[in-house]
């Protein structure tokens, strides 16, 4: 009982046995109607254990790999992908790469999960992620797969771009239209430097796009330095790439062969005094070619690739031989035998195709296989395939100084037990015959001796390859038509019996006495032979009665009336054609006088060819070249060209880092302080120095700055450092001054003969203060009152912020750097807005703050803190008549990613006074609130900073017809609309702009105005992410307006629809 009980356990996906299992035999076992099918799988999945959940995952994959259908725990499953579980997550996946296609509709409500899991820090679960959502054949999230595709093909770890280049070719297979969009990818993945990345994207160019040959072209160099490396599938694929490519790029190396060569040696003198004058016409009329030359990089092709032929993958070596087969030259060709002969000790399959390669290589090489002849020797253990494929090639290398041991060899095999095997023996002597001559005579002998062999499909087959030889030679082989007139009797092989009557009628009159005495034979049997048979033996009494009328007409006319009556109408039809030729009437027989000429014309002896002769047509090692036709899909190999292209397409402009004044600064105060730290502090001394004097002239160092560029002197580097101390010490200028400075670096540049005038002798100055020495000066930025006083007097539409350099955060360098350029050049002036918000929110009310009362407001202008941070300005306020000392954040708690850079802790607010500080702010383009605490001295306070859409977003100037693209791109789920009525005040474009601008910090991008319509384009990008929103109010008959909003944000779309709704219908 035991025993069945685990036998049905195992048979029914390893169900544990319960007790009432074990009190109802019958309650396990097939014929349970009340048994639910991995009821126990689905437990486990529904658990809430990570570890049942885990085993569950377990058995499930393990289920898939013996070929068990599971798809039925596909809502079980699938559920699970949003467990935090790295383990759990990937088997999932696994599982999901699965069945994905088979269970469309349930993989759709997770689209957004496998998003998410894109997100991941860990890198299985990114690529796990992007394959399941790819094996989703569903067109309508073809968009997501593109957008969710370009975000791995950009993703930092090569696996996840691996996987991104394997997904390239689902996607197109799923909707071609998508080539351009799945090139610009591809493209960027052939650049990649990394191994695992190059086989997969050479992989997808030559599914998606084989014909954009221009994208090889500055990879060429790196794949064939690279192509070592590469996963063994992934060198398949590039070396079969590559091939392809030498073949349009290179000249052919055996051109010289082809053309041929005269012999070295003339015949005679005449033939050389010939010779000499033909040399002399033809100089006259063809001008002589340039010697051949073997490009460098295809020298190198054949470099890299040669290293190869010892791998361990046979796919890999037959990829090289095809390569140097088509590529290189004949003498470099030998290095290929060897490998392809050693992968002979490997599977059947590889056998099989291997050899079908080195048969067709035999035709043309016969040279090459020579050394290597004992190794084509066939083996007992050898399946048919492989015995065949070796006695071809055999018989193709068999030479005058290799027949002997070649025939000796067939005479084993013919004396087998294998009788498919020896028949084919019997014709490969043939052809040994029929193309040496030498040996004509004794293969002969040795297949008469076959005729008297027991088998009679040997004896068969012998007379069929006699019949075709003598027909070379007949009149020195008189004696072997008659012994096969003697056996007639014995050989039953259909084929055999006609060739024997066909060669009694085509040479009767070499033995006119047995011809007609094998006519009689055969007359008597002739109703219960083959068609084939009958045939020749009605062309045997034609022949015999044109011959010998006397004797054998009365044999003809019984022959002929046999035939007339046959149940084929192939025999019928030939007597009613012969008669009147052969037996004319009194009247007729017109064509009789010709009957001899017809029947007795000198016929070509058949060649006794390879049937791997022509097949070399097809490109080695290809299913079309196994098969010996071509398959759908097939493409030849190009051509080599007749004048070798340009070779200077394949020269890549390696960028050279350039070496700045304050790398080498750097470098060498890190140098320093590892031996000592008192050289250190001398350092920052004279570091100090430079810096206080670089403050006083920016405007000379502007100039030297760009003159470092040109010259590499030493005096020029020692500038070059003075200038970088100068930027690490001076403040982000205004737009003004920077085109100033752009303006007389142009002019320095332009006059190189006067830079060393431009130099300025450098005096130490004491050391400064800290606070001078601060890396940002804050020159630039006004105090409150300065700001109020600008803004009211200048109606401009830039913002500046209020801050204090007491009270700004510790930021990072390298951001400080960027802002600084950024701020220098005139780009910036697009994320500038034209209006700002004036809406403050409340932080913390005077009441629960304890009389400190904080507001906060966006500020729409560039963060301190970096590129990925929204600015937002807090003011405080202390309503209190005591001071409120130590005020800062503290408890942040923030959604996975956020991060919030804040400001430096302020020591004391007095009463009545109020202090403006800056944070940054990364939402990670989420509309998660930033929740933390701010805290003072005597209390802390809980506060949230609530994530507004149109403030999550920075203006993005493009043009329209990219616009329309990009649109075009976030159709379908990343795309929101709504529809209605606005008062007749907006029809105007720049009022409906300032209103748009109080919702969302974006850019007007076009304006189209129509009869009664007119059409507004709106762009924007998200801080985080750097994704494109974009925005379309199209208002009809003044009031009817209608918005389309398009971001891959989902969440953006219908809540920026719903502010713009609000802000457009108030009044």
């Amino acid at each position: 009982m035991a025993s069945d009980t685990l036998t049905s356990s195992n048979y029914h996906n390893d169900r544990p046995a319960n007790e009432s299992d074990m009190g109802d035999p019958a309650s396990g076992g097939i014929f349970s109607t009340d048994y639910k099918r991995h009821e126990d799988l689905k437990q486990m999945l529904d658990a809430n254990k990570d570890n049942l959940k885990l085993e569950a995952m377990k058995r499930i994959v393990a289920m898939m790999s013996r070929g068990r259908n599971v798809s039925s725990l596909f809502p079980a499953v699938v559920k699970n992908v949003v467990s935090k579980n790295s383990e759990i997550k990937k088997l999932v996946f696994v599982y999901l790469v699965r069945y994905a296609e088979e269970q469309q509709d349930l993989a759709l409500l997770s689209v957004s999960t496998f998003q998410k899991s894109l997100k991941e820090s860990n890198q299985l679960i990114r690529a796990s992620a992007l394959r399941v959502l790819c094996s989703i054949r569903v067109p309508a999230i073809v968009p997501i797969m593109v957008l969710s595709l370009k975000e791995a093909a950009a993703d930092l770890s090569p696996f996840v771009r691996k996987t991104a280049a394997n997904a390239i070719v689902k996607i197109y297979s799923l909707d071609p239209e998508l080539k351009d969009a799945l090139i610009e990818v591809i493209e960027k993945l052939l650049k990649d430097r990394t191994t695992l990345v190059a086989g997969s994207a050479v992989m997808a160019f030559e599914e998606v796009c084989p014909e954009r040959i221009d994208l090889i072209h500055k990879n060429y160099r790196k794949l064939c330095n690279l192509v070592m490396d590469i996963d063994e599938w992934g060198q398949v694929t590039v070396i079969n790439m590559l091939t392809k490519y030498a073949r349009s790029q290179f000249l052919d190396p055996n051109q010289n062969e082809m053309e041929g060569e005269e012999p070295f040696y003339p015949d005679s003198e005449d033939d050389e005094e010939e010779n000499d004058d033909k040399e002399d016409e033809n100089e006259e009329k063809v001008p002589k070619k340039k010697p051949y030359v073997m490009d460098p990089d295809h020298r190198l092709l054949l470099r890299s690739t040669k290293p190869l032929l010892q791998s361990r993958n046979a796919a890999v070596v037959m990829a090289v031989a095809q390569l140097y087969y088509y590529l290189a030259p004949r003498l470099e060709m030998i290095s290929i035998i060897k490998p392809l002969v050693r992968i002979q000790r490997s599977h059947k399959e590889v056998q099989i195709i291997s050899l079908t390669m080195m048969a067709t290589m035999s035709v043309n090489c016969k040279g090459l296989f020579e050394p290597y002849l004992k190794s084509f020797y066939v083996r007992t253990t050898d399946p048919i395939q492989v015995k065949l494929l070796k006695l071809e090639i055999l018989t193709n290398i068999a030479s005058e100084s290799t027949i002997a041991a070649i025939l000796k060899e067939f005479q084993t095999y013919v004396t087998g037990s294998d009788t498919e095997f020896a028949i084919a023996t019997v014709q490969a002597i043939g052809r040994c015959a029929s193309n040496i001559k030498e040996v004509s005579d004794s293969c002969l002998s040795g297949l008469v001796t076959l005729l008297s062999s027991k088998d009679e499909k040997i004896v068969g087959e012998s007379v069929v390859v006699i019949k075709k030889l003598l027909q070379q030679n007949p009149s020195e082989h008189t004696e072997i038509i008659s012994h096969m007139a003697k056996i007639v009797d014995r050989i039953t092989f259909p084929m055999a019996r006609a060739s024997i009557m066909w060669l009694m009628g085509e040479y009767c009159d070499k033995v006119p006495k047995i011809a007609p005495d094998v006519l009689r034979i055969a007359c008597r049997g002739f109703t219960t032979e083959e068609t084939i048979v009958k045939l020749q033996i009605i062309n045997l009494a034609a022949k015999l009665n044109l011959t010998n009328h006397k004797q054998t007409k009365l044999l003809c006319q019984y022959v002929f009336n046999l035939a007339k009556y046959d149940l084929n109408y192939d025999i019928r039809d030939r007597v009613r054609f012969l008669r009147p030729v052969i037996l004319p009437a009194e009247k007729g027989g017109s064509l009789h006088k010709y009957a001899k000429k017809i029947f007795f014309a000198t016929k070509p002896a058949p060649v006794l060819k390879s049937a791997f002769v022509g097949r070399d047509r097809y490109t080695l090692g290809s299913l079309s070249h196994i098969l010996d036709q071509e398959v759908p899909g097939y493409k030849d190999l190009p051509e080599f060209p007749e004048e070798a292209p340009d070779s200077s397409v394949r020269t890549v402009e390696e960028e050279i880092p350039k070496v700045t004044g304050k790398s080498k600064k750097k470098m060498t105060s890190m140098l320093e302080s590892f031996y000592s730290d008192e050289d250190e502090s001398d350092e920052d001394e004279e570091s100090s120095s430079e810096e206080s004097d670089s403050d006083e002239d920016s405007d000379e160092s502007s100039e030297e700055e760009d003159s470092e560029s040109e010259d590499s002197d030493e005096d020029s580097e020692d500038d070059s450092s003075e200038d970088d101390s100068s930027e690490e010490t001076s403040s982000a200028s205004s737009l003004t001054s920077s085109e100033s400075s752009s303006e007389e670096s142009e002019a320095s540049s332009s006059e190189p003969e006067e830079k060393p005038k431009a130099k300025k002798t450098i005096k130490a100055k004491p050391k400064q203060s800290n606070k001078e020495e601060m890396l940002l000066s804050f020159d630039d930025f006004s105090s409150p009152m300065q700001t109020s006083n600008d803004m009211s007097s200048n109606n401009t539409s830039s913002y500046a912020p209020i801050i204090d350099s007491s009270i700004l955060a510790p930021v990072d360098y390298t951001a400080i750097e960027e802002i600084s350029k950024s701020e220098q050049s005139t780009a910036v002036s697009s994320f500038v807005p034209a209006i700002v918000p004036r809406q403050s929110f409340d932080l913390i009310n005077r009441v629960s703050g304890q009389g400190l009362a904080a507001t906060y407001k966006f500020t729409r202008s560039p963060s301190l803190h970096g590129s990925n941070f929204v600015s937002v300005e807090i003011t405080f306020t202390n309503h209190n008549q005591k001071v409120i000392r130590n005020i800062g954040i503290k408890d942040k708690k923030l959604q996975a990613g956020m991060i919030i850079q804040d400001f430096v802790e302020i020591a004391s607010l007095e009463s009545n006074t109020s202090r403006s500080v800056l944070i940054g702010i990364d939402f990670k383009d989420t509309t998660h609130a930033a929740k933390f605490s701010i805290s003072t001295q005597e209390f802390k306070c809980p506060v949230s900073i609530k994530a507004i859409v149109g403030e999550l977003v920075k203006p993005n100037k493009i043009t329209p017809e990219s616009f329309k693209k990009e649109q075009g791109k976030l159709a379908g789920m990343y795309e929101a609309s709504e529809s209605f009525n606005i008062s007749a005040s907006l029809s105007n474009s720049q009022t409906i702009y300032s209103r748009v601008l109080k919702v969302l910090n974006c850019s007007m991008i076009n304006v189209v105005e129509e009869e009664n319509n007119l059409i507004c384009y709106f762009a924007a990008q998200t801080i985080s992410g750097n994704h494109n929103l974009l925005v379309t109010l199209q208002i009809r008959n003044s009031t009817n307006c209608s918005i389309t909003v398009n971001c891959e944000k989902i969440v953006f779309n219908s809540m920026l629809t719903k502010d713009l709704k609000i802000e457009l219908t108030a009044d």
